[in-house]
């Protein structure tokens, strides 16, 4: 991000400092293809990956080399990357979609109330923690959804090892309204009185402590409101302050680009990107979109999410999957995507690493009872033993 001369000099950052046309310089930058060798195409300043990017994959080498071009793409370039045909098996799409339309009704016949952070409520179906949810009622659907390589391949690049996901299932539907552009999660959660409580290099750091992304559960041509994106805005520092303002709001509705997406694509995203859904203007297509969530493991993901009961469900499976033969990186993916990959926070007097410099994480022990073929009865006692042991004493 570019530091301001306020941020050097005080620490701090001021809603007053915010100037359009020092936004306008950022976002004026235009995206040249050459210096990023793994893209297809650049379309309206957004990188599109597809099959230079899947061919490069097939070696260590090339792996990391290519999520350096990633990494390079959400910092210095335009902040948003789409991968086309990122599933190239749209029936573990369809099956996720059926499984996720169901516990929309379920919810509905509930009397659930539907929320949205930056829409009115209503104006979307939503399933929230839709991660755990689809681990315990599809375990099978979750494994071949998840042991999808282009979501690793991303959470990996931006956020290292030991990601933890999360995913929010968004439907829009015919008539939904747009949402106000903003930045997400950590300090787009905020408002800006209390986010300029928060350090310059704060604000700095928060981006990379999450990856936002969005998987295409049906075609999105541009009536159906596909997200609403300003290349380049993810670079000004003030930008947590700045999308509170309406004449930056303004600016993003005058300059935003929207790009429509095929079932199966998926866009990821630096969190700091002025964003928002569109308006679905068509009559018919309830505009369907997986929204992943991922966090670091250094920092705290937004959502709570029950990795015991999601390790449990999938266990068998996953055990199923390797005697079928499935690859070392389909059920690293499916695990990296389920279990708690980071041993902390634990309680030390009862969790000690005791073999290493950390307690082994929940990850770890579904890999060695996955790659040791233990008995249901034998993960499971020692997934409880070890949850038990990470619990703060009481009394």
């Amino acid at each position: 991000m570019t530091v301001s001369t306020a941020s050097r000099t005080t620490g701090w950052l001021s809603a007053a400092d915010c100037s359009v046309d020092d936004f306008a310089a950022l976002v004026d930058q235009q995206t040249d293809p050459v210096d990023y060798p793994f893209a297809d195409a650049v379309d309206r300043n957004v990188l599109i990956y597809g099959e230079k990017l899947r061919t490069a994959l097939g070696s260590a080498s090339g792996r990391a080399t290519v999520q350096a071009e990633l990494i390079r793409a959400l910092t210095d370039g335009p902040g948003i990357v789409v991968f086309e045909q990122a599933f190239g098996d749209l029936a573990a799409v369809d099956r996720a979609t059926e499984a996720f339309l169901s516990q929309i009704a379920v919810e509905k016949a509930a009397g659930v109330a539907g929320g949205d952070h930056f829409a009115k409520p209503g104006a979307n179906d939503r399933v929230w923690r839709a991660l755990d949810k689809l681990a315990l009622a599809e375990p099978a659907v979750f494994a071949e959804y998840y042991s999808n390589d282009i979501i690793a391949l991303i959470s990996e690049a931006w956020l290292g090892p030991d990601y933890q996901l999360t995913s929010t299932v968004n439907v829009l539907n015919p008539g939904g309204q747009a949402q106000t552009a903003h930045r997400d999660y950590h300090l787009g959660f905020m408002d800006a009185v209390t986010a300029a409580r928060f350090p310059a290099h704060v604000h700095r750091l928060s981006p990379t402590l999450t990856l936002q992304g969005a998987v295409a559960h049906c075609d999105m041509p541009v009536e159906t409101g596909p997200t609403l994106y300003l290349p380049y805005s993810h670079q000004y520092e003030l930008g947590y302050l700045a999308f509170h303002l309406p004449e930056f709001t303004e600016y993003f509705e005058q300059h935003y680009t929207q790009l429509p997406l095929k079932k199966g694509d998926a866009a990821f995203f630096n969190p700091a990107l002025f964003h928002g859904a569109g308006t679905n203007v068509s009559t018919t297509v309830r505009r369907m979109a997986n929204l992943l969530q991922v966090s670091s493991p250094f920092g705290r993901a937004m959502e709570t999410v029950d990795r015991v009961a999601m390790c449990r469900a999938l266990f068998p499976v996953l055990l199923e999957k390797r005697s079928a033969g499935a690859s070392d990186r389909y059920l690293d993916n499916v695990i990296a995507a389920s279990a708690e990959g980071y041993a902390f926070p634990t309680n030390l007097d009862r969790d000690q690493p005791i073999d290493g410099i950390t307690p082994q994480t929940q990850a770890a022990l579904v890999r060695q009872a996955v790659a040791e073929g233990w008995t249901r009865a034998a993960f499971e006692s020692a997934l409880d033993s070890q949850a038990a042991r990470t619990r703060p004493d009481h009394g």
